[in-house]
């Protein structure tokens, strides 16, 4: 299984309730379990090499149980295998404990051993691939004592490891390291992704991720109704339509991006260029009269307005026909900003609010609020962590899942938190985590013109959601496709391949799934 194929994440207590929903309607727990075992041990005899020696760590609960049931198949298939518990296995229930009897009979022929502190050197010394199959994703405490020594064994030891689920230690609802947590070179899961898959520090430490089918259906998601998703063109790509033959510019909108002063032309030209590579059909810098001379001599197929004051705002955005509208890039901070934002708050368009907007509202962020709540069409927010902590103090040390929601609950904007996993949350409720940006991202200008492909894709009339999350992707499939050592003005010609591969494999008769990474 491609995640990008099975887009919905679900949390540990979601992917509990999908498996209780699939016990019940009559497929035995003892299956599912031996089907993410066997998941297991065909991802470690592939990792290990014939004839290699595998240690399995073994837990007391069902991430345990999947150990057990890998750590038999490989003995089967003629590894070498040690296994090592956790807790005596007198505590072990349920389908856990059946597996732990396979795997112990004349059959199985394994004899466990009790993992003590201090103790595992030599098996580690000796292993060419360590299964972590500890804890899982359930945790919800910080690992200590002993197991925390354990862990830190582990990953002192240079062993390779496969985890399953996630690697021992990560929360798998955020991506949190609880105290320690294994470093697996990859993470075998089940059924579909959890977030902590996805979000950093979490992602640093699973590896290659492998989702494995184990007999669950997908008629339970009916039930279980997940809220958050991976971002990949699946989520969006029906709410954006390539231009028609019988199309022409204007239908496909007019983008405004408001530029700053003559000091700081560089980062509205970014976003203008971006937003009409990225599709708006046509896009305009509105600038002060001072630095008019400027944009237009850097500027070609992007038009040129000049404008003072609220004024004039309020008169260039009574046409109807400019239907997206970005500020922020090279604004500047300050009271004439904070008054900028709020004329162009009240027309009928689709705002993107970017850096300067953000942080000129940093000591009354409740201004912003009440202005975007008072409009009918949709404002986007792209914020990086340090803006977001401007504007929501109160959220900054939350999770980032969580942090995104409540401030798009309490901006009742679509908030992009931008970072190595951007996430993407609606006022709804929606959330989608990003996972395919290249780290040469991480440039100046880079979020310029992130900002000026979701006020195209705004332009174009997708939902202010789904523009925000295709924005996303195609700024980081451009990153890709630029490659290392990128600069932020690479990014703009770099899309236009990405476009082309989306439009290709979406044209009428292609039944290509929209899937490019992981």
């Amino acid at each position: 299984m491609r995640p990008a194929d099975f887009p919905e994440l679900l949390t540990p207590v979601q992917m509990g309730e999908a498996d209780r929903l699939t016990i019940a309607s009559g497929t035995p727990g003892r299956t599912l379990m031996e089907n993410a075992g066997r998941h297991v041990a065909d991802a470690a005899a592939e990792m290990v090499g014939e004839g290699g020696r595998v240690l399995v760590l073994c837990g007391p609960g069902n991430n345990g149980g999947d150990g057990f049931v890998a750590a038999r198949l490989l003995k089967q298939a003629g590894y070498a295998v040690d296994v090592a518990l956790l807790k005596d296995p007198g505590g072990l229930a349920g389908d856990a404990l059946l597996a732990f009897q396979d795997m112990t009979s004349r059959q199985g022929g394994l004899v466990p051993a009790r993992i003590g502190e201090g103790e595992l050197g030599s098996q580690l010394a000796s292993a060419d691939l360590v299964i972590d199959a500890m804890l899982g994703a359930g945790l919800d405490r910080a690992l200590s004592g002993p197991l925390a020594n354990i862990v830190n064994e582990i990953n002192d030891s240079g062993c390779k490891v496969l985890s399953v689920d996630l690697p021992t230690g990560i929360n798998g609802a955020t991506g949190a390291v609880m105290g320690t947590a294994v470093r697996a070179a990859c993470s075998v899961t089940f059924f579909r992704l959890k977030p902590g898959h996805l979000l950093y520090p979490g992602r640093g430490y699973c590896g290659d991720l492998h989702c494995g089918d184990i007999g669950i259906t997908a008629d339970v998601l009916d039930t279980v109704r997940p809220d958050t998703t991976l971002n990949c063109p699946s989520l969006w790509r029906s709410a954006w339509q390539p231009p028609r033959a019988d199309g022409h510019k204007y239908s496909r909108g007019h983008a405004v991006v408001f530029g700053g002063p003559v000091r700081a032309t560089g980062a509205a030209r970014l976003s203008a260029g971006a937003a009409l590579r990225a599709g708006a059909g046509l896009v305009s810098v509105a600038c002060p009269p001072s630095a008019l001379l400027v944009y237009a001599s850097h500027l070609t197929a992007v038009m040129t307005r000049q404008v003072s004051g609220g004024e004039e705002i309020g008169e260039l955005l009574s046409d109807k026909r400019l239907n997206a509208v970005l500020i922020g890039p090279g604004y500047g901070v300050g009271s004439g900003t904070r008054e900028d934002v709020a004329e162009i708050l009240k027309p009928g368009c689709a705002v993107v609010l970017d850096a300067d907007a953000l942080t000129s509202f940093e000591k009354e962020p409740q201004d912003l609020f009440l202005l975007i709540g008072e409009r009918e069409r949709p404002v986007v927010m792209t914020p990086h962590a340090g803006e977001f902590a401007r504007l929501f103090p109160d959220l900054a040390d939350a999770d980032r899942l969580t942090a995104a929601r409540l401030a798009a609950a309490r901006s009742q904007a679509v908030i992009v938190l931008k970072g190595a996993d951007t996430v993407i949350a609606a006022p709804d409720g929606r959330a989608a985590i990003n996972a395919n940006a290249s780290p040469w991202l991480a440039t100046a200008g880079s979020g310029d013109v992130l900002s000026g492909i979701v006020c195209a894709c705004l332009a174009q009339s997708v939902p202010a959601f789904e523009a925000a999350a295709m924005g996303v992707w195609l700024h980081s499939e451009a990153g890709n496709e630029a490659g290392a050592g990128l600069t932020a003005e690479d990014l703009i010609p770099s899309l236009k391949p990405v476009i082309g591969r989306l439009v290709e494999k979406t044209m009428p008769g292609d039944d290509a799934k929209t899937s490019f990474f992981l």
